[in-house]
């Protein structure tokens, strides 16, 4: 969440930031609850004052009748508190729903636009998978070499569900040990989390205001969350921590089996296991100061494009617009891979720079070791494989014209064979 004497201070920057976002929030009546609270917690105050001098005055009291005279004031302070308290418990319940309503401000180099067709492309990095062939989809070249199967997965478990089988499933493992070995050499420590979180340490996350909590499974018998990605989980366990300066930037790489129910997608990208309700994914997270945030978050975009380019695969660079960011977000790029089958570029990667927004709601903050005073961290997320959209890309970029697919150099020692051919399938239900 914001700073409150952020808002104060800058309240005709903040009810712009919001509606660059496309976000609607009432900034003055947040002010105007502000300033209740806090006449309100005075109040309170002046009532504990009074109650710890008659105490005092009780003790010093030199007969029966002084003290029953003092006792009954102190009934009388009691009321008038339990009242107060009452007016400052709906008050502040009015205050932290609203403040918890206002996004992230987007910054101001952020372009400004609606929706993901004003984006910003910054670059394109190699050329587009030319053919002699007509190029086929990831799901007709998966199906035909039997390494994806939707049609079992959806008699199981419905719609956009899949088995990844054979050298599908070795691939998927192959991209997770070439993210693993790359990053754990750039000091990045491996964490398989737990994908289900308590819904106040959720909501900590700033994912799961306005659209973002239709995209999550909620067990309510539980009253957990399914994570949508493991930076969920990342965040959440250094919850009301201290971090010594000198531990910054902590960085993790996180692998876990994220969930998204893809609300409003209906008929929109459903074919094949491109836009599905679950999916493995490598996330990297760090926990830095302030002033590194910045560089932190341009460092995790290098380290995406040095993945792609290990994958050989074409790709653009895309500055994320303000209505198009993310809610705990304050600049966002994006990597959108060329996909031969589609002919277009689709997301595949993301990195974001959350400044102090999530480590205030989740109270994470570290030691200055020139001032001693406790601040915010900043976090930066970002993706290093989406995998099962990665998939799809070397799938598409490297088939060839019998049907076969060749695997990319860099992942052939994690499967031991250069090339995906066809084998006899199995029977068909």
């Amino acid at each position: 969440m914001l700073d409150i004497k952020f808002i104060r201070q800058n309240s005709q920057k903040v009810k712009k930031g919001c509606a660059k976002k496309q976000v609607k929030v009432d900034i003055d009546r947040l002010l105007e609850l502000d300033k209740q609270r806090r006449e309100t917690m005075v109040i309170l105050d002046g009532f504990r004052a009074k109650k710890n001098k008659a105490s005092k005055d009780i003790v010093a009291a030199k007969d029966k009748k002084a003290q029953k005279k003092i006792i009954s004031e102190m009934r009388k302070i009691d009321k008038q508190s339990d009242k107060t308290k009452k007016q400052f418990q709906k008050i502040d319940k009015q205050y932290k729903e609203l403040i918890f309503q206002i996004p992230n401000l987007p910054f101001d180099d952020v372009p400004v636009g609606k929706d993901e067709n004003d984006n910003v492309v910054l670059k394109e990095i190699g050329e587009k998978t030319k053919f002699d062939f007509k190029p086929k989809d990831h799901l007709e070249l998966g199906e035909a070499l039997d390494i994806i199967d939707v049609k079992r997965a959806s008699k199981i478990s419905g719609s956009r569900f899949s088995f990844l089988k054979k050298e599908g499933a070795l691939l998927e493992l192959a991209m997770m040990n070439l993210a693993i070995d790359f990053l754990s050499k750039k000091g990045f420590s491996l964490l398989i989390p737990p994908v289900m979180l308590k819904k106040e340490i959720a909501k900590g996350t700033g994912y799961f205001e306005s659209a973002d909590e239709n995209e999550a499974y909620f067990i309510p018998k539980d009253d957990m969350y399914l994570v949508g990605t493991s930076e969920q989980s990342i965040l959440t366990m250094h919850a009301d921590e201290i971090f010594e300066e000198k531990e910054l930037p902590k960085r993790y790489i996180g692998l876990s089996t994220c969930f998204r129910r893809e609300a409003g997608a209906y008929g929109k990208d459903t074919k094949g296991i491109l836009r599905v309700h679950q999916f493995n994914k490598l996330e990297m997270f760090s926990f830095c100061k302030p002033e590194d945030s910045a560089k932190e978050n341009k460092f995790f975009l290098e380290l995406e494009e040095k993945l792609m380019q290990k994958l050989k695969l074409p790709y653009q660079v895309v500055n994320i617009c303000t209505g198009d960011l993310g809610f705990p977000a304050a600049v966002k790029y994006d990597i959108e891979t060329w996909m031969p089958g589609q002919n277009k570029y689709r997301e595949t990667h993301s990195t974001s720079n959350c400044t102090d927004f999530q480590a205030r709601r989740l109270n994470i903050r570290y030691r200055n070791s020139k001032s001693k005073k406790l601040e915010f961290v900043h976090t930066v997320n970002g993706t290093a494989f989406a995998i099962g959209r990665t998939l799809i890309a070397i799938i598409e970029n490297y088939q060839q014209k019998d049907g076969s697919v060749l695997i990319p150099k860099v992942l052939q020692k994690y499967i031991g064979k250069e090339k995906i051919c066809h084998k006899v399938k199995e029977k068909q239900f």
